[in-house]
Formats: structure tokens, C-alpha cells, sequence
């Protein structure tokens, strides 16, 4: 198993694996996705992007200057095989968690997802929790005939952790038959109902949490840079907003995916992820 260390890291990142607990790895693996292709060049333009941030964050006060956390660069995948690379990413994410490490991984696609929560879920003895935002259920049974797609990926996760441990929000796509099995099985909230999430963030203080971010929550108008854009979704404002009623949880791992930076010659799609991940640094203790 190798990585592609990209230059320029990450802004403020650094090398230090054994000095950070915040570790970022990218994971570009794009095969299964059902529209558009692209987002295994997300990780790269993310970093990219991300030195025109400033280290500070003023929703936070703090700075990523404070913070001592490692880009691990990208995993290398073989191209073409979705089960051995859904294996690789899955062991290489077991190493981080047994590590003590907390992962915040760029995809790539969503279904990256489910072998980086099925470590996730092995690292604890304790039950895990998914709050998952995203503009699509990815409920479905399969697709296209296969089990293992970026549109089944929460059906996996939910057969994997119990699917009333899954917080699904911003949801407005879907089929008939996954938006009711997902109404019946999980915790769905469709994008008209961000209201409860305080509720649901008093429900999981004190357990353990994953967080999965598909960029396509946002509506196109803020990230069009996506390989199934969806109208509707919420403003990048608002969800800056929800994001930071997040610190107070025990979040064990993230992942920011669906990201294909040739669909925005702007780049403001990378960049509202790049925002994303310098919140999320500052805010896991």
C-alpha cells in the first residue's frame, strides 16, 4: 500500500504523522459514480485551493497555526477495481483509528464512505453514529445491479451499524422505494427539516460520531463542481452555521467527498470543501 504526497500539503499541514492526532489522507477513488466522473481529483485540488484561506478562522477564533496536524498525501488504489480498492482503504483506515489517530479523508467518491466507517465502527466498543449530509438517500438496494455503488453506499453503512444509528440531512433526491425504506429504517430528514438538528446533536453527545459531508448537500449555485448536482440545497452560510453546533460531539472521523473540480473552472467548490476541512481541524480537540 503506497501514497502520492502532493505539494503543496494541505494549508499548515505538515509531515509530523506521530506529532498530530488530526491526520488528512485523500482517497481518490472514482468508479462507481453514476453521472459525472472527476472526483479523484478532488484531494489534490482541495490542498490546492486551500492556501487561499487564512489560517483563521473567525466563526472559531482559533488558528490552524495552533494546531499540529498531517497531510498524508493520497492512497494509492488500483484503477479499476472497486472491491481491492474498497479492501485498501479499509485497512489502511483500521491503522489510523488503531493509531488513536482522528481522520478527516478527501474524496473521491461517496462510497469511500463505507469501508472507512467500517473501520471507524471497528476501532470502538462502543455503537457508532453517522450524521450524513448529502443532497441523496444513497439508499438504494443496488444499482445498476451492483451492491457496492456511491448510490448504495448508506444502505451498506446501515447494514453495517444499525440504520437508526444514521442522521441523514438535506436529503431531496431519491427513488420511491429508498426514501420510504429510508423514512422507515433510519433517520431521515429531508432538506426542508434542518430544524431538528439540535435535537439529533443533544441525542449523540457523549457517543461516538462519524461525519460524511457529499458536497452535492450544497445547492449548485455554491458548488456546482459536482458529479450529480441536485437544485435545491442548502446555502454555504447556513451550513457553516449547523457545522459548528457539531464541536461539542465526539466526532472519531470525517470524510468530505463527491468533489470533481473540472465541473468549476471558479474552483469555489474545492474551496468551500477546503473551508470545511479547516473548520472541522479546529474544531476536533
Amino acid at each position: 500500500m503506497g501514497f502520492n504526497l502532493y505539494k503543496p500539503f494541505f494549508l499548515c499541514a505538515t509531515e509530523n504523522y506521530q506529532a498530530s492526532t488530526i491526520v488528512l489522507a485523500g482517497i481518490p477513488m472514482d468508479l462507481t459514480v453514476s453521472f459525472k466522473p472527476g472526483s479523484r481529483f478532488a484531494p489534490a485540488k482541495i490542498r490546492e485551493v486551500s492556501i487561499e484561506l487564512e489560517e483563521y478562522s473567525i466563526y472559531q477564533d482559533k488558528s490552524l497555526y495552533d494546531k499540529t496536524f498531517c497531510d498524508m498525501g493520497d492512497l494509492e488504489l488500483p484503477f479499476g477495481n472497486v472491491e481491492r480498492s474498497i479492501e485498501a482503504i479499509y485497512l489502511f483506515a483500521c491503522k489510523l483509528f488503531e493509531e488513536k489517530k482522528v481522520p478527516i479523508f478527501l474524496g473521491g467518491e461517496h462510497l469511500i464512505s463505507f469501508p472507512l466507517i467500517k473501520a471507524a465502527a471497528n476501532s470502538t466498543d462502543e455503537e457508532l453514529y453517522v450524521l450524513h449530509f448529502d443532497a441523496h438517500a444513497d439508499m438504494r438496494e443496488e444499482y445498476l445491479g451492483e451492491k457496492f455503488s456511491h448510490a448504495t453506499v448508506m444502505r451498506r453503512v446501515g447494514e453495517l451499524i444499525g440504520f437508526k444509528n444514521i442522521y441523514q440531512f438535506g436529503i431531496r433526491s431519491g427513488s420511491k422505494e429508498e426514501i420510504e425504506f429510508a423514512k422507515k429504517n433510519s433517520n431521515l430528514y429531508l432538506v426542508d427539516k434542518w430544524c431538528k438538528i439540535d435535537d439529533v446533536i443533544k441525542n449523540l453527545k457523549g457517543k461516538k460520531v462519524y461525519l460524511s459531508i457529499d458536497i452535492d448537500v450544497f445547492d449548485p449555485a455554491f458548488a456546482p463542481g459536482t458529479g450529480t448536482p441536485e437544485p435545491g440545497g442548502i446555502l454555504s452560510s447556513d451550513f457553516f452555521d449547523i457545522l459548528l453546533k457539531l464541536k461539542d460531539l465526539d466526532i472519531i472521523g470525517a470524510d468530505i467527498v463527491e468533489v470533481a473540480p473540472y465541473y468549476d473552472i471558479s474552483d469555489r467548490t474545492a474551496l468551500l470543501a477546503a473551508k470545511i476541512v479547516r473548520e472541522l481541524i479546529l474544531m476536533i480537540e
